[in-house]
């Protein structure tokens, strides 16, 4: 079992590009449609949320508490 800071340690860096993921599909979005609405730009950020883990697998990258 990790403690909380092995965890938050490992975790970090992928927050922070998850972070900056987001950022940058929000922006390509704000690009293409010129006004994002709210559900557009909730939509954008659920599927980089949820694409990110399982993209990081693939990559052979993700942290090990992801392994589990």
């Amino acid at each position: 079992m990790n403690s909380l800071a092995e965890t938050v340690r490992q975790l970090a860096p992928h927050w922070g590009v998850m972070f900056v993921a987001m950022l940058s599909a929000l922006a390509v979005a704000e690009r293409v449609v010129l006004a994002v609405p709210l559900w557009g730009s909730l939509l954008v950020v659920l599927v980089v949320a949820v694409g990110y883990p399982p993209v990081v697998r693939v990559l052979g990258v993700a942290p090990e508490v992801w392994e589990r």
